[in-house]
C-alpha cells in the first residue's frame, strides 16, 4: 500500500489535477497547499489534507513538488516543517518528483541538496494543463537516473500518457521544458496578433479561428487560448500570464548563457513583460489577445 501512497506539496492547478488523477486510480494522496480551500476541495474528494514538507517523508513514498518557483521549492524543502526536516531514516527512502518550470541551475541545485541528505530526485516538468493533468494525459519530461525512472515508472505513467525520459542528466528537463515555453509563448502571443489582425480587417474572428484550426496556422495554444478569449470562457484563469512572463524569462536567459540568438523569443518575451507592466498578471493567458487588440 505505501508504494501507492504519494504526498502533492502545492495543490493549485496543475497540483490538484494530478491528485484528482491519482485519487481515481486509486493512490492514497495527501495533499498540502497555503491555500486551505485547495486543500479542503481535495478532501472532500478523498485526500488527507493539510500535511506539512516533513510529514511527507514519513507517511508517503514520493513526495510531488508543484509549486511555482525555485524559491517555494526551497522553502518546501528547507523552511520551517521542510521536506528535509524529516528524519534521516525517513529521508533515505523517500524520492522526491520535482515538478516547477525552474531554471536548469536551480534543479541541480536542489538535486544537490536532496542527495546530500540521501534523498533521490526525479525532475519531471510538466505540460498541458489541468484538465490533462486530470485526466492523465498531460505531457512529463523527465531527467533521472535509468534505475529511479523503472522504479517508479508506474506511477509516471498513471500521470502522464506523454511520459518522456529525456535524459539522465539532471537539468535537461527544465532545459527541454523551456524550449517548450518558449515555442508556446510564440504560438500564443502569435494567435492573439493574427486574430486581432482579423478583427481590424473586418472578419469574423470565430469563423477565422475555425479556418486557423484546420489549416496551417493551427497551433494547440494558439487555437485553445483564442477559443476561451472569443467565448469570455477565462474565469477563473486557467494559466495566469504571470507564468509564462517567467518562463519566457528563464528560456531566454538560458539561451543567452548557451549563445543562442532568439529574434522570435525575445519579441514574445517582451510581449509578456508589457502585459505584467499593464497589471495583467493574475490574467488568464489567453487574455493576451486583449494585449494585441491595443
Amino acid at each position: 500500500m505505501m508504494e501507492k501512497t504519494v504526498s502533492i506539496i502545492g495543490a493549485g492547478n496543475m497540483g490538484g489535477g494530478m491528485a484528482l488523477n491519482l485519487l481515481a486510480r486509486g493512490y492514497a494522496v495527501h495533499v498540502g497547499d497555503i491555500d486551505i480551500t485547495k486543500e479542503q476541495f481535495l478532501e472532500q474528494k478523498g485526500a488527507i489534507a493539510d500535511i506539512l514538507p516533513a510529514q511527507s517523508a514519513i507517511k508517503s513514498i514520493v513526495t510531488i513538488i508543484c509549486v511555482v518557483d525555485g524559491a517555494q521549492v526551497q522553502d518546501v524543502l528547507l523552511g520551517h516543517d521542510g521536506l528535509l526536516k524529516a528524519p534521516a531514516d525517513d529521508l533515505q527512502k523517500h524520492t522526491v518528483m520535482l515538478c516547477p518550470t525552474i531554471s536548469p541551475q536551480d534543479v541541480e541545485h536542489f538535486a544537490d541538496l536532496l542527495a546530500s541528505h540521501g534523498v533521490r530526485m526525479i525532475e519531471a516538468p510538466m505540460s498541458g494543463g489541468p484538465k490533462r493533468a486530470q485526466d492523465g494525459s498531460m505531457s512529463l519530461m523527465v531527467a533521472c537516473e535509468d534505475a529511479l525512472f523503472k522504479q517508479h515508472q508506474a506511477l509516471l505513467r498513471d500521470l502522464s500518457s506523454k511520459l518522456f525520459h529525456v535524459s539522465q542528466r539532471i537539468g535537461d528537463g527544465a532545459r527541454t521544458k523551456l524550449v517548450n515555453n518558449l515555442l508556446a509563448a510564440i504560438n500564443l502571443t502569435s494567435a492573439a496578433e493574427a486574430i486581432a489582425m482579423a478583427q481590424k480587417l473586418g472578419l469574423d474572428a470565430k469563423r477565422t479561428l475555425d479556418v486557423i484550426e484546420q489549416s496551417s496556422g493551427q497551433s494547440w495554444i494558439g487555437s485553445e487560448r483564442m477559443r476561451r478569449a472569443l467565448t469570455g470562457n477565462v474565469h477563473p484563469p486557467g494559466a495566469h500570464i504571470t507564468l509564462l512572463a517567467k518562463d519566457t524569462q528563464l528560456a531566454m536567459q538560458t539561451a543567452r548563457d548557451a549563445g543562442c540568438v532568439n529574434p522570435v523569443g525575445e519579441a514574445a518575451t517582451g510581449l509578456f513583460a508589457q502585459a505584467l507592466e499593464r497589471g495583467m498578471g493574475d490574467l488568464d493567458d489567453a487574455q493576451m489577445l486583449r494585449l494585441l487588440q491595443g
